[in-house]
């Protein structure tokens, strides 16, 4: 009997807590509602400060060709002994690449002189009825063309990889290379040019190590007197004047598009609807608080 008075009587006490605290902040919802209005426009402010960002990004094919034939594993030993490959292309060109994109080297050899530095540092904001970018003077003049302090290839690098994504989905073996920028038509080119100039790179790399390689064999048919040794040096070098022919006639050496870059017309950040929902949960939030607390503070200085 004692034990079922004790349970109705808690069970009064929180029925009366639940009540004061509707009470409480019924009392308080003008105060409430101020503060979430208010973090609400500040969320609306916030989310039309931010300037727009489109993302171009292009699906890439590693190109896997290889130069040869079955005549080509019986003197591969030799050529390897030789330091000579007779591949057009080695196995793991995509995988290198993947890497070589990402290094501070790649980016000052093939992307910065390619690229309009203030595009990379100094963009203010870009005008989609004119296609033009205004700059941020505090950084670089453009009536005077002159910067306020010029990058380094450290910064610039820097901030070209914060906007720069390159990654591989590992079950199709498929790239995916993507910009983020303010200007879509920019985000497309630099797409392009990353693409082209790691294709470049490294058919200049093979080019050059044929070349070697061809100028190698040129010297030792001429050294040697076996009849034997001379067909097998000609074979290398029948291989590898086929391999340079290959690498010159390759416009997509390593990479080739799946889904070329295009100039987007939906941005991709920022989320104003999310930034604005966010804000005004957040005013509730902080409203219930500040009302709670105050109610708290007033109980507790009337006992």
């Amino acid at each position: 009997m004692e034990n079922n008075n004790l349970n109705m009587h808690n069970n009064s006490i929180d029925e009366i807590n639940i009540r004061e605290l509707f009470q409480t902040i019924w009392k308080g919802k003008i105060t409430i509602f101020g503060i979430t209005l208010l973090s609400s426009i500040l969320a609306v402010l916030f989310s039309l400060s931010l300037p727009n960002i489109y993302q171009s990004e292009a699906i890439l094919s590693p190109v896997g060709a290889e130069v040869g034939s079955k005549k080509n594993s019986n003197i591969g030993g030799l050529a390897s002994l030789a330091g000579i490959n007779l591949s057009s292309q080695p196995a793991g060109n995509s995988i290198k690449a993947m890497e070589k994109v990402r290094t501070l080297s790649f980016f000052e050899d093939y992307i910065l002189p390619n690229i309009f530095l203030p595009n990379l540092m100094a963009v203010d904001s870009w005008d989609s009825d004119t296609n033009k970018i205004s700059y941020n003077e505090n950084v670089y003049n453009e009536k005077t063309k002159t910067w306020n302090e010029i990058p380094s290839a450290q910064e610039s690098y820097d901030e070209f990889k914060d906007i720069m994504s390159f990654t591989q989905d590992y079950d199709t073996g498929f790239v995916s290379v993507s910009v983020r920028h303010q200007s879509p038509n920019i985000a497309k080119d630099w797409v392009d040019l990353i693409v082209n100039q790691i294709n470049y790179f490294f058919r200049m790399n093979d080019k050059k190590e044929a070349n070697l390689s061809i100028d190698f064999l040129n010297k030792q048919i001429s050294k040697t007197s076996y009849t034997e040794i001379k067909q097998v040096i000609a074979q290398l070098l029948q291989n590898k004047v086929q391999q340079l022919t290959l690498i010159e006639a390759n416009e997509f050496y390593v990479f080739s598009y799946l889904d070329p870059p295009a100039a987007m017309e939906d941005r991709e950040e920022p989320n104003r609807v999310s930034i604005c929902f966010l804000g005004f949960i957040f005013g509730v939030l902080l409203g219930l608080l500040i009302v709670i607390t105050r109610q708290y503070i007033i109980t507790k200085e009337h006992y």
